[in-house]
């Protein structure tokens, strides 16, 4: 009796093994790191009409955030983003929210409650997240004026502390590349 039930378990487990080596057979994605291309996207905005991409961001330096209104340590930091954003206007800086979230509702409520200026998009399928190897949040990535990534930050910052007003401003008047 053992046989004939452990048989049919047997021949599944079997069965998911190769299903799971049937999905995973494919090559890695390279890492999405400092010094590669930032991978392109067109997103809709939040509270506006439209869309937004990032070729339509080459020439700028952006600063793109990956987050969520469910997230606290994201939550924590958007007065300090907005700060930042704030202190660059008129610049060729760019700030860029990419929320997460199933949504727009939540997101606009967020846009009203902390007065956010800077651009939100909506990734409710987390296919741009995905792209960009983001799974915790909030996740930023400094891009430079071509379009390659400089710097990528997990987890909460004080964006309007001066190590990165600075940084972003030695970048907006034609440093290149990371500092020493």
């Amino acid at each position: 009796m053992s046989r004939r039930i452990g048989a049919p378990w047997l021949a599944a487990a079997v069965l998911g093994a190769a299903l799971l080596a049937w999905l995973f057979a494919g090559e890695a994605p390279e890492p999405i790191d400092r010094g590669s291309p930032a991978p392109a996207f067109e997103l809709p905005s939040v509270g506006e009409t439209g869309t937004v991409s990032l070729a339509s961001l080459r020439g700028k330096v952006v600063l793109l955030n990956f987050w969520a209104t469910w997230c606290q340590p994201c939550v924590e930091e958007l007065p300090a983003m907005e700060r930042l954003y704030r202190a660059l206007a008129g610049s060729d800086f760019r700030l860029v929210g990419i929320s997460v979230d199933a949504d727009a509702d939540p997101v606009l409520g967020f846009r009203k409650r902390f007065d956010l200026g800077f651009t939100l998009l909506l990734d409710a399928d987390q296919r741009v997240a995905r792209r960009y190897q983001t799974f915790r949040f909030p996740e930023t990535l400094l891009i430079g004026r071509d379009g390659v990534i400089l710097e990528r930050y997990v987890g909460p910052k004080e964006w309007d502390a001066p190590v990165y007003v600075d940084r972003i401003r030695r970048l907006l008047d034609g440093e290149r590349t990371r500092p020493n």
